[in-house]
């Protein structure tokens, strides 16, 4: 597509093209929306409705307390998990589907201070999603002081990993800026020097390719609400190598991870495959409705959901630098499209009016503080036409001063 032929047209025959569109129609978006969030909450697969609908009212309503043998409830955590590890270059039994990417970091931060414990510190990046950095402080201090946190950016994470490193647990995909971290060049440069490297994959599982046993990595975390569609609040996964399974034991001993767990032994007990990461019962009607998404994601290609993304993004830089110069703004993600997640973020210092408005104009992207508007794209129902209308609907906000509108100047608790 050249700068002569880039209008909507153009758009519109690249989304005839598309060999992903026909999955815009499993998914229910609302008419007049361009959804452009699915980093931070994916939309709707049309089966879910219906999915949620059986579980509650035949598999609970009818069979009640039989479906944990009859309909599966039980080993829901592990079938899931297996369904998903081709997506993360895992192998069956490597991931479990359980609990919230928090504590899903808790537990493998604690397991690897346990497998060094002649070590003392751990290396996060400072200025990612600060729950991570959180969590580890929260390890750190549960060990009496023996273990710090160290936090890096980009640039100096490799330098700063030494004899002293238990482990490097970095997220994939930078939150706010989209930046892609080099999986297979900071295990190595981790294992190298003794240390474990454990990978947050919430904003690239279900965006681009993930090969977590092609780069050695030890443990990975993340969430499958955004990219994978499995609604507000789905259960998260964690990712173990076999080689650690059995010998990386997790602090918080419930009773799904115990060897046999019916038979109510007063001991704990652990098992010695990827259910030791399990704690307590699992939420099933969250975990039957992320199979949803799953299974539509799984209907699709890896490597074509990358080349549109790839593709989406640029297309929407292009877009915004062009037809709405002078308007103050400023690339925050890396210009290269394989140095990215499927994310566009742009600084502004009147970010969030300007958010504030595009949303009421229908295009829903996201505002992170201090002055990051922020964009996802999601290629099983994002198009090119989408990405077109979204910067002429921004465009007519900026040129029009519609965000200077007083209404567009309250602060909503979740931004």
């Amino acid at each position: 597509m050249t700068l002569d032929t880039l209008d909507r047209a153009a758009c519109e025959a690249m989304d005839a093209a598309d060999p992903l569109a026909p999955l815009r129609d499993r998914f229910d978006l609302p008419d007049g929306m361009i959804y452009l969030d699915g980093n931070s909450l994916g939309a709707m697969p049309k089966g879910a409705a219906a999915r949620a609908q059986d579980v509650v009212t035949r598999e609970w309503g009818t069979d009640l307390i039989k479906s944990w043998n009859s309909a599966g409830w039980f080993d829901l955590p592990v079938r899931l998990g297996d369904k998903l590890a081709p997506l993360l270059g895992a192998a069956a039994g490597e991931v479990i589907v359980c609990d919230s990417t928090s504590q899903n970091l808790f537990k493998v931060l604690s397991a690897a201070v346990a497998l060094r414990p002649d070590r003392r510190v751990l290396i996060l990046e400072g200025s990612n999603f600060p729950t991570n950095n959180y969590i580890a402080q929260g390890v750190a201090a549960a060990t009496g002081g023996r273990v710090e946190v160290r936090l890096c950016e980009k640039d100096e994470i490799a330098d700063a990993i030494d004899e002293e490193t238990i482990a490097v647990a970095i997220t994939h995909v930078h939150y706010k800026s989209g930046h892609v971290h080099d999986m297979a060049a900071i295990t190595a440069r981790a294992q190298a020097a003794g240390a474990l490297a454990i990978w947050d994959l919430c904003h690239s599982a279900g965006a681009m390719p993930v090969d977590l046993n092609g780069c050695n990595a030890d443990f990975a975390v993340g969430c499958t609400y955004k990219y994978l569609n499995g609604g507000p609040g789905s259960p998260a996964f964690l990712f173990a190598a076999k080689r650690h399974q059995g010998q990386a034991l997790q602090p918080v001993t419930g009773w799904w991870g115990h060897a046999a767990p019916f038979a109510f032994e007063p001991g704990y007990r652990p098992q010695h495959d990827i259910r030791q990461f399990l704690i307590g019962t699992q939420p099933i009607v969250s975990m039957a409705l992320l199979e949803v998404g799953l299974d539509v994601h799984l209907s699709a290609d890896m490597d074509a959901i990358r080349a549109k993304s790839m593709a989406l993004t640029d297309l929407f830089i292009r877009l915004v630098e062009e037809r709405c110069a002078g308007h103050g703004f400023a690339l925050a993600s890396p210009r290269g499209a394989a140095a990215r997640g499927s994310q566009v973020s742009f600084a502004h210092a009147d970010g969030y009016p300007i958010m504030r408005a595009l949303i009421a104009a229908g295009v829903i992207g996201d505002f992170r503080a201090p002055d990051t508007v922020r964009f996802g794209f999601t290629p099983l129902y994002v198009g090119y036409a989408d990405v077109w209308d979204a910067v002429d609907r921004l465009a007519q906000i900026m040129d029009g001063g519609i965000w200077k509108l007083p209404e567009h100047q309250v602060r909503d608790a979740v931004t």
